[in-house]
């Protein structure tokens, strides 16, 4: 049977594929999963939305300038008809100028008002949320690896990892409201890229990184590609044989240990005492070089590794990156460090190589 949506001008019109609304499509991650989600046959139509006009191209899409804080949103899904809704603009990161209030915001008072207009939105069938691992946090006694089921040992206290917590809380609530309505959260390990403007890839970029003294964080990546692909499966109706509606760990195979990253990098590291790692990142903060949050200290501190199990065999995705793999590309596009890694990594393994003083046993290499 046909069926008619209203259009622009309130005349029916006939429904020939998914009407896909984005949101966050101003930042690189969210203007390129619209160009690849409008290569997708069965998509009639995409929503583009931002409070800020994107500095690169949307292809074909629909772009509308509207802030999701504000309830002209509810206006937007009405009068596009979307079915899909694609919830990009949660992140951790400042756009331009914004500050750290705007960014919390338009996380979580954004969600709201966008769950909201979903809910009184009868067109809307599919929702896809783009969350993160840091709803676990990170602590000393946490488990080795995080399943979906598993509980933050502490919850976190402030900055993008609290927003998250607070987003996916918004998200179960819709969620019993409307059961009819397929939702699907994916929490992605850090995203690494060519162009990810995450945190972490603002730290990896510092000249010399600040580590905690005492220890080497196991840390997780996904690459951009992988988060656009992993996005557009969860956009459409499951594959037979698969479901993609409940909540994803989404990252790639294997761990590296912080002290492998910064060899890869060619990038000094400069071990410091817990306080003084919270001043260097008050510092770097004021300069604007990166966003060095407690949250992101924990995280270079105790590390956080999730599982992937539900993944490849309830969702059905397997990434084409590794971690390692993520992580190289990313080294790949920041040039040269100040020591070559090669150099830097005979360095260390000739000095862990060294006899420990009393006559001990060497310690055991670590791999690059």
């Amino acid at each position: 049977m046909q069926q008619f949506r209203p259009d622009r001008n309130g005349r029916k019109a006939l429904i020939l594929g998914e009407v896909v609304l984005v949101t966050g499509v101003a930042r690189q991650l969210g203007g390129r999963f619209v160009r690849r989600i409008l290569r997708d046959p069965g998509v009639e139509r995409v929503i583009a939305v931002d409070a800020v006009r994107p500095e690169h191209h949307l292809g074909g899409a629909d772009f509308i300038q509207a802030d999701i804080r504000q309830p002209t949103i509810a206006r937007v899904l009405a009068e596009t008809g979307a079915d899909t809704v694609v919830h990009l603009d949660v992140t951790a990161t400042a756009l331009g100028s914004g500050s750290r209030t705007v960014v919390k915001e338009t996380n979580v008072i954004g969600t709201m008002q966008l769950l909201g207009a979903c809910q009184k939105s009868p067109s809307v069938k599919r929702l896809v949320v783009k969350s993160s691992t840091n709803v676990y946090g990170s602590a000393p006694r946490d488990p080795a690896v995080f399943t979906e089921t598993n509980p933050a040992k502490a919850l976190p206290s402030g900055g993008f990892a609290k927003d998250t917590v607070e987003v996916e809380g918004y998200v179960r609530g819709f969620a019993r409201r409307r059961p009819d309505v397929a939702v699907c959260v994916l929490r992605f390990a850090n995203i690494l890229g060519p162009t990810a403007e995450t945190p972490l890839a603002s730290y990896f970029k510092l000249p010399v990184l600040p580590t905690v003294l005492g220890y080497d964080p196991r840390l997780q990546f996904v690459h951009e590609d992988d988060v656009i692909e992993v996005l557009r499966i969860g956009s459409h109706e499951p594959a037979r044989g698969t479901l993609n509606s409940g909540t994803f760990n989404i990252a790639g195979d294997g761990v590296l240990l912080l002290s492998q990253c910064s060899r890869r990098l060619g990038r000094p590291t400069v071990p410091l005492l817990l306080p003084a790692v919270t001043w260097a990142g008050s510092l770097v903060r004021t300069l604007g070089m990166t966003d060095f949050s407690p949250e992101q200290i924990r995280l270079l501190t105790h590390g956080r590794v999730v599982a992937t199990d539900q993944m490849r065999e309830t969702l059905g995705f397997t990434p084409r990156y590794t971690t390692a793999e993520a992580f190289a590309d990313f080294a790949r596009s920041q040039g040269q460090g100040l020591l070559p890694p090669e150099a830097l990594a005979g360095a260390v393994d000739r000095i862990a190589a060294l006899p420990l003083a009393g006559g001990g046993h060497p310690p055991t290499q670590s791999a690059n």
